[in-house]
């Protein structure tokens, strides 16, 4: 208990601290900032502090020996932690802060080296990522550049093989031209075929009356210079042998030959053949006729029927009729070419006759049978009508507007095909627009048993390959070959391209056909359209 009260007593007794240690004080506070300054704890123990501490003199003589001797005294501090001010040495030397300092900054620099390090090392990697890929990116350049060469090869083969393709639907369109051609001429030779054997069957039938008159000679010379007993009984034996030859008198026979040439039948069966084949001629062609042909084609009709008609169907004289009917009801039951007049209608046409046909009157507009007359043609040889009048024709557009348009009339239509099947189409009504409406088709009610193929194509204008009024995008005539109300394109194309043998292989459906009956691609035989009066039909 002592010692701590002596270390208090000269605490107490102690004098203040100098200016010189204030200074220090100061000095201390003022160099708070200095780097790294050494630090006194109080914590730290202290091994001994030898400090002077004057210490006062009990009396006044005391007070003067001690001015002149300083006293030391010598305390020992227990161990205490710092609960204050921390003291710190500011005066320690320049050296030992900037190596200090030095050593902070290559740590910094160290780290940062470090931190540097690391980065190049994920840059290293970056660039061996990116060089994969730029490999990668290269070798689909490659890859792309091969896959444009190819896809240009396959692009170079495509235009060949439409070149190609082109190339034979061209040759395709030829072939059809030659075959169409090939066709054309061989149906001219038939037609010059059937002029020689009339001219041949005309000049047989002259030698056969010349032969029998060479043997009425021969007769003739021998009675001549026989007895005349014997003359008197070969005289009857002549005259009844005078039924085959043409004439009867022996004295007129050696005037017969050069007469016959001469007389009205002799010039009429070779002119025939000739207008006839003309006809054909002009009818086959590809070529659409020009509007003079069709006139043309029209003039020589009236003589071709008297020609080759027999004398049963123009034993009365004919017309002009208003329509077939009317013929009939007038006493003309043949059936056979008549001259007709239709009501309203300032023109004269000629008209086939079938009279035969259950009940009779009907005036046929249509007639397909031997596939001699092409039907491919222009809108004007339609409007005027073409064709054999006893064979393949179509009356024209006008013609039929004309007869349709005097009354109420109904249409029939006859089909057979190659197997000798026959079936029928009947309409109630039948008749035409005029030509400012484009020929429009009205058809009424059907019956019959083969199958409404027409009623489709009610309301529809006609169309030709020169002027095209279908609801196709195209033109239905260039492809079923033929003129018809065609609708988008046919249910019925009955003026298309006669095929033989019914089922036919053509790139369209241009045959004759009725769909409901044999369908498109079944080519008839034989097709008739036939118009007669209806009375009891009303528009």
């Amino acid at each position: 208990m002592k010692l701590p009260l002596l270390v208090l007593l000269a605490t107490f007794l102690a004098p203040g601290p100098g200016p010189a240690v204030q200074g220090k004080a100061q000095e201390f506070e003022s160099h708070g900032d200095a780097l790294e300054p050494e630090f006194m704890y109080a914590e730290r123990p202290k091994r001994a502090v030898d400090t002077a501490v004057p210490v006062a003199p009990a009396t006044g003589a005391g007070a003067a020996a001690s001015q002149t001797d300083k006293c030391s005294y010598t305390f020992i501090v227990p161990q205490q932690k710092a609960t204050g001010a921390i003291c710190v040495n500011s005066r320690s030397p320049e050296g030992q802060v900037d190596t200090r300092v030095n050593k902070q900054e290559v740590e910094v620099l160290n780290g940062e080296l470090q931190k540097q390090r690391r980065q190049i090392e994920s840059l290293q990697q970056l660039v061996e990522v990116d060089g994969g890929v730029v490999n990668e990116v290269k070798l689909l350049r490659k890859e792309s550049r091969n896959m444009n060469s190819r896809v240009t090869q396959l692009y170079m083969q495509l235009l060949h093989e439409i070149i190609r393709k082109r190339d034979n639907a061209l040759e395709v369109a030829q072939l059809e031209n030659r075959v169409l051609n090939h066709t054309t001429e061989m149906h001219q030779l038939v037609g010059r075929y059937r002029d020689l054997e009339h001219k041949y069957t005309h000049l047989a039938s002259l030698a056969s009356n010349q032969s029998a008159i060479i043997v009425q000679l021969e007769e003739h010379c021998r009675r001549t210079h026989g007895s005349g007993g014997e003359r008197e009984r070969e005289r009857p034996a002549p005259r009844a042998r005078q039924p085959l030859p043409p004439q009867q008198q022996p004295p007129v026979m050696p005037q017969h030959p050069p007469q016959r040439p001469q007389s009205p039948m002799s010039p009429a069966r070779p002119y025939h053949p000739p207008t006839y084949t003309r006809n054909s001629n002009n009818q086959l062609t590809n070529e659409i006729q020009s509007d003079q042909n069709a006139k043309a084609l029209l003039q020589p009709m009236p003589t071709m029927p008297y020609g080759t008609q027999s004398s049963s169907s123009t034993d009365k004289p004919s017309g002009p009729f208003k329509d077939c009917l009317h013929a009939l009801e007038e006493g003309h039951t043949n059936t056979g070419m008549y001259l007709v007049k239709p009501e309203n209608a300032n023109r004269l046409m000629q008209v086939w006759c079938d009279q035969r046909h259950d009940p009779g009157g009907w005036t046929v507009i249509q007639r397909r049978v031997d596939g001699s007359v092409n039907f491919f043609r222009n809108w004007e040889t339609y409007k005027q009508g073409f064709g054999n009048i006893d064979g393949e024709y179509w009356l024209g557009l006008e013609h039929i507007y004309w007869l349709t348009n005097q009354g109420n009339y109904k249409l029939l239509v006859t089909l057979e095909d190659w197997s000798g099947r026959k079936t029928f189409a009947e309409y109630a009504s039948f008749r035409l627009e005029p030509e400012t409406e484009f020929y429009k088709l009205r058809v009424g009610r059907y019956n019959g048993n083969a199958g409404d193929s027409l009623t489709w194509h009610n309301g529809k204008q006609f169309t030709t390959l020169d002027r095209d009024h279908d609801m196709y995008t195209g033109n239905c005539a260039h492809y079923q070959k033929g003129g018809w109300w065609y609708n988008a394109c046919a249910h019925s194309n009955l003026n298309g391209v006669w095929y033989r043998g019914g089922h036919y292989r053509s790139r369209y459906q241009d045959g004759v056909y009725w769909a409901e009956f044999r369908g498109g691609a079944y080519s008839l035989k034989k097709v008739t359209m036939m118009i007669r009066p209806n009375p009891n039909t009303f528009h």
